[in-house]
Order: structure tokens, then sequence, then C-alpha cells
């Protein structure tokens, strides 16, 4: 095994050498939306110069394009350790969330139960709501414990009830990075009869991911979260698979893929899970001839190796910032989180500090990331945060100038309110 080495990694993403003002550019936004590698890059213009087709036909670019589909569906499958017959490709997670939840209302009865959180992404939220009001079925909200930005298990307990019929949770907030017990989740589900709908995309990045040892029933993510393209992937356990009723049509072979499919998507895909398994190799314990499924999850766990240690300093660093607020599990709790920081600087606004980043090369996000439900539960909304978002590309070298330039905007900051206070004084 040898060691992660964050410079040759960089070397493989060509948008990490992009300047800003003679700087390079430090990017901090992988929860919205990671750089790619070469090797997708490639993948993806390789599609549409040797197979670019429509599915079915008898010659050799459709027969090369069913190919490079057939594979992809396998190599996310194998990223979250299912059979790729049990795999759905679409837009990104919210459209297929929307999509089977149309199929897995038509299943439920008026009066039936559906838990949600108030610590999610509103694609596991409102598609709730939207077929619970369509079909008179019932929304109950697990609330998170604000303090840490968690939630309680035994607060499900006592939301779960005979007519429960699904529980919609994250597997990792995209917000604050909170790492939610999702095994747990599905077996006191699984006790009452109800199905379990996981939105993994923030975690796909960051963990190794096995949908079927956690009892999952459904597992969503979105490849571009993962140095991929725009492409949404969604597990659902075969035996549900094949039984929901599906909007579709009727020659089209797959129940619940609909239209003709972003091909040259997949073929991105496909590319970025080789890469993670690529990763296993050459810094995890996987060899060559190790099954992807192995190397994948050798590449995650030298990835969040990484990403563990890179936090911790980021923590540290914003430890030491006057007027600053860090939402969420601490970093010596660093099993329960992902390496995703959300903060606010007293005296400026999310937005203001975004944007004084930005002007620095550095970039981050601010607002709520349509994790609405949480800020407004903060009482941050409609502000939000700035979320800083680590990815195994980062280095230690960015995490300190990350820092550095935040002390600065703070201490601008409170410079301006106590001379504002000095005036009305």
């Amino acid at each position: 095994m040898n060691p992660f080495d964050v410079e040759a990694i960089r070397h493989r993403f060509p948008a990490l050498g992009l300047t800003h003002a003679g700087r390079p550019i430090a990017f901090f936004d992988g929860p919205g939306g990671t750089q790619v590698p070469e090797t997708v890059i490639d993948a993806v213009s390789r599609y549409y110069r040797e197979s670019n087709a429509n599915h079915g036909g008898s010659f050799d670019t459709s027969r090369r394009s069913d190919a490079i589909v057939d594979d992809a569906h396998a190599a996310v499958a194998d990223l979250l350790g299912v059979d790729a017959d049990e795999m759905t490709f679409g837009p990104n997670m919210t459209t297929l969330t929307f999509h089977l939840s149309r199929s897995i209302g038509a299943a439920l009865q008026a009066g039936d139960e559906i838990v949600v959180t108030g610590l999610d992404h509103q694609a596991n939220v409102d598609p709730w709501l939207g077929v619970a009001r369509d079909r008179g079925l019932v929304v109950k909200t697990w609330e998170p414990r604000l303090a840490d930005c968690t939630l309680d298990l035994a607060d499900l307990e006592g939301l779960l009830t005979s007519r429960t019929r699904l529980v919609a949770v994250g597997w990792a907030s995209n917000a604050v990075g909170t790492i939610n017990p999702v095994a747990e989740v599905a077996r006191l589900a699984q006790a009452t009869g109800a199905w379990t709908f996981v939105d993994a995309v923030h975690a796909a990045p960051h963990l190794p991911i096995d949908a079927r040892a956690v009892g999952a029933d459904f597992v969503a993510c979105s490849v571009y979260k993962f140095f991929g393209p725009h492409v949404g992937a969604l597990y659902t356990r075969r035996e549900l698979l094949e039984a929901l009723p599906s909007y579709k049509l009727r020659p089209a072979p797959h129940r619940f893929e609909t239209g003709t499919g972003n091909f040259e998507g997949y073929a991105g895909a496909l590319a970025a899970v080789d890469y993670l398994a690529d990763l296993g190799v050459r810094y995890g314990d996987a060899s060559a001839a190790s099954s992807r499924r192995t190397r994948i999850l050798a590449g995650m766990g030298a990835i969040r190796a990484y990403e563990i240690e890179l936090y911790r300093r980021l923590a540290a660093g914003l430890a030491t910032i006057p007027g600053l607020m860090l939402y969420g599990i601490g970093a010596d709790e660093m099993e329960r989180r992902t390496p995703t920081a959300a903060i606010t600087l007293e005296g400026r606004t999310p937005q203001d500090v975004a944007a004084a980043l930005g002007e620095q090369g550095i970039a981050v996000w601010d607002g709520d990331f349509y994790a609405t439900g949480l800020i407004e539960r903060l009482g941050l909304a409609p502000s939000g945060v700035v979320r800083i978002g680590l990815t195994h590309y980062n280095t230690a070298a960015e995490v300190d100038r990350l820092v550095a330039a935040l002390a600065e905007i703070a201490s601008a900051g409170q410079a301006t309110t106590s001379a504002a206070t000095a005036r009305l004084v």
C-alpha cells in the first residue's frame, strides 16, 4: 500500500490547474458538485467519437453504446454493493426520487404514513409531501437535535406505527456533514413493515457504501457529486423493482428509465467509478486482480482516511477565528461526520463571506443548499451558512489558505462592527 499522494491525484484533475488573479483556485465546493478526472472527460468525449448512437441498433456504434450503458449500470452497482439489474439511471437524484415516488405512492393506501426528517435535503422530503397530498397519506417529521444537528433513534421509534410504510432519510447531511445511522433506521423501519429510502448523494464521495448490508430498500445518489458527469442513480431492491407500479412507455425495456438516456454521461459514470477503484489499488489494500467492488471499497477507505485528517486540520483552524460558529458534530467524532463544515461569521452575511473568498480564488457555497428545513430550524434562514466541502483532492496548504482568508474576513467584519458601534455611542 502506497502513501496517499494528493499531488499525484491533483494532476489527474485538469480543473485544479485553473487560476484566479494569478493564484490557483482552491475548490471547496465539492458538495455542490466535484471536479472530474481526465479519464472521465476522455470517456465522455470518446463516447461521442466512437459510440454515439441510440439504443438497440443492429450496427457497431449502437452495440458499443449499449455495452457502455450495461457496463455503467454494473459499475455504479459495484459502488453501492448491489446488482446491475437493480439500478435505475436518470438525470439526477431529485428527478429519480420524484419519479419513483409516484410508483411508491401508487402502492400505498389513504391513511398510510411516511416519515421524513428535518435534517435532509428537500429532494428526500418534498417528493413525499407531494405524494402524500395526492394520495391522502400522513407525513410525520423526525426532528433533528439542533445542538449537534443529529437524529436520535429514540425519536424515530416514537414516530413509527403499524401504518408506517416508508422512512426517508439521508445517509449524510449535505449541509452540516452528519452521518446518519442508516442501518439502524432500516432495522427499525423493517420491524414495522416499512421501506427505507436513503439519499446517499452527500455520502457517496466520502464513504464506502453497502446498500444491501444496511438493509435499505432504495438508495439514491448523483454521479456528479463523486467525480463524474450529471447522472443520477437509484438502487431499488429487486423484489420492489419488479413489483412496484411502473409509469413507462409500453415497449421500453427498463421499467423506470423513461426516454433516451444520457449515454455519454453513463460513459463518464463508468469512468468515475473506475477512477475510485484505481485509487484502491494505488493507495488502498486492493490488488489489480481484485474485484471492482473490492477495489472501490479500498479506494473509498483511502479517501476517508485522508479526508478525516484534513478536516481535523480545518476544524482546528476554524476554532481560532473569533466570531466564527461551526455547526454540527465536532471533529472529535469524525466517525459520525463527513469533511463538510457549515459556518457563520459574526458581522458578515454568508453571501458576503463567500463573495470575499471568491475574490481570492477560493470556492465555497453559501445559502441553504436545499437543506431548507434544517436551516430554518437553526434560525438561519434565509441567509443560511457558508459551506466548506473538503474532498480528497484538497491539500493542507489549501486548508491553511482558507483559514487565513476567513480570519482576515472575520477581522474586517469585527472592525466594521466596532466602528459602527462607536458611531452610535
